[in-house]
């Protein structure tokens, strides 16, 4: 029987516990590699974080930040050192992730905008439901207004009401309240309790909302209160590119305080004080998000269903601390544009477990992977890759890719578009016509913009004609 409920109606029915490579050129022939696939069609479970950054994430280096669960998953399989999204927005980037596509392809802009239903029928939840694969989503779906439950037998929408953004409390239907880890938690309970031994695969998308800010004014962080004393104890160090001088370097048009980023961080990093707190309930949020894994794993080994389900974890964009004088993300900078990306797999092969590739991985490249991983054709219109064979050699290797960002424009979000190389990072101010280049190799902060220097007048004109090469492949 099918289980399609909004998120009010999965509460009160008392099921709340408490407790160079060109961006088109993606190889796609119709096949597989068949050669690592199970005996039988793998579960795939995708878990999809809002606004963790890359390096939030203990297995990634972080010395402070707890995640062992995730960690045990990261240092077990692939852990991507170089994995970034196309576009740094909540909608825009979930949009490539379900469709495998740029948003100069997809064509979502904004929050308010569906899926049109050829883009929708060619997305990886809906391909395989058409292969046989009992379907799950819980959480943010995060494009448009009207979610498609019906492609799912097991739907759990904490955006339901039309909130846009789910509130990280919420009544739990027994005159409490519950917080969205809680939430999600319960839910992921719920469904592998029904799906996790049945007799068809499972592939399960899971969408957290931490460690994202509760919109407001201030924006702030809400936290379990269980997590209240994590990190208390703890001096969290501030970024080197925190210091007043780095906002200061930045233009006219965009060192307003109408920036969004300078806005949000006012009222959560503006201060020492601030900082602190509100980098430690990050922090906490996150540590939140990794016990859910390891209750999400503890399940599965229960009902022996470890062994034929692979996981990926991604987070959606990453996350200003307060460098550059900002929060938030939407601009090109590492801290915004580079995300956490694991995938593990019983299935790997041995070349590739306890790895950590330096291959760049995108969020476009979600959709051809779980696709593949599940036996399925990946359609010809998806621009990502199967990470699988990148790493085995059977596509080439991406030099560079596009980066697009056009979400309000204007004073707030200044639009900018992009080249991310392995080496050095080129960005326009298309509003503006105001470039930024860096070298990232000897200059990992992006401290100084090289565009005006002499020396670098060479590889500006070079990242400016590839920059023209890869915004035609994206479309």
């Amino acid at each position: 029987m099918k289980i399609k409920r909004s998120l009010r109606s999965f509460m009160l029915c008392g099921l709340m516990m408490p407790s160079a490579f060109l961006l088109s050129g993606n190889s796609h022939t119709g096949k597989n590699s068949r050669q690592d696939m199970p005996p039988q069609r793998p579960n795939i479970i995708f878990l999809l974080t809002d606004d963790q950054r890359w390096d939030a994430l203990g297995a990634a280096g972080n010395p402070v930040v707890q995640t062992p669960h995730m960690d045990r998953l990261a240092t077990a399989g692939i852990l991507f050192r170089n994995a970034y999204v196309t576009t740094s927005i909540c909608c825009v980037s979930r949009a490539s992730v379900f469709t495998g596509q740029y948003e100069s392809r997809h064509q979502i802009h904004n929050f308010g905008t569906d899926l049109k239903p050829e883009a929708l029928a060619e997305t990886y939840p809906a391909l395989l439901k058409k292969a046989g694969y009992s379907m799950g989503f819980i959480g943010k779906f995060g494009v448009g207004k009207h979610p498609p439950g019906q492609l799912f037998d097991f739907f759990v929408d904490t955006e339901a009401g039309g909130k846009g953004q789910p509130d990280y409390m919420i009544p739990d239907g027994n005159g409490g309240m519950i917080h969205d880890n809680d939430t999600i938690n319960h839910a992921i309970q719920q469904f592998l309790g029904r799906f996790g031994s049945g007799d068809a695969p499972f592939c399960l998308s899971v969408s957290f909302k931490a460690p994202h800010e509760q919109d407001g004014h201030p924006p702030k962080y809400i936290i379990q209160s269980r997590y209240k004393d994590y990190y208390k104890d703890v001096h969290i160090p501030v970024p080197v590119t925190a210091a007043p001088t780095y906002w200061e370097r930045l233009p006219a048009f965009f060192r307003t305080d109408t920036n969004f980023a300078r806005e949000r961080w006012k009222g959560l990093f503006g201060t020492p004080e601030l900082f602190q707190e509100n980098a430690k309930n990050y922090y906490r949020l996150i540590t939140g998000v990794d016990d859910v894994v390891g209750d999400m794993m503890k399940k599965l080994k229960e009902l022996g269903a470890d062994k034929n389900t692979i996981i990926i974890f991604m987070g959606d964009n990453g996350f200003f601390l307060g460098e550059h004088g900002m929060e938030g993300k939407w601009y090109g900078y590492e801290e915004s544009v580079r995300v956490p990306l694991f995938i593990y797999s019983p299935f790997l092969p041995d070349q590739l477990r306890q790895t950590r590739p330096d291959q760049i991985a995108l969020n476009i490249d979600i959709a051809p992977t779980i696709l593949s991983m599940a036996g399925v054709p990946v359609p010809r219109g998806m621009q990502g890759v199967n990470l699988i064979d990148l790493l085995k050699g059977d596509v080439p290797e991406r030099n560079a890719f596009f980066y697009q960002h056009y979400f309000l424009g204007g004073a707030r979000i200044p639009k900018v578009e992009g080249v991310v190389t392995r080496n050095f990072k080129y960005m326009n101010y298309i509003e503006h016509q105001y470039e930024e280049l860096y070298d990232t190799r000897h200059d990992p902060h992006e401290t100084v913009n090289l565009a005006g220097n002499p020396q670098y007048r060479g590889k500006l004109q070079e990242l400016r004609k590839e920059y023209n090469v890869l915004k035609q492949a994206a479309k």
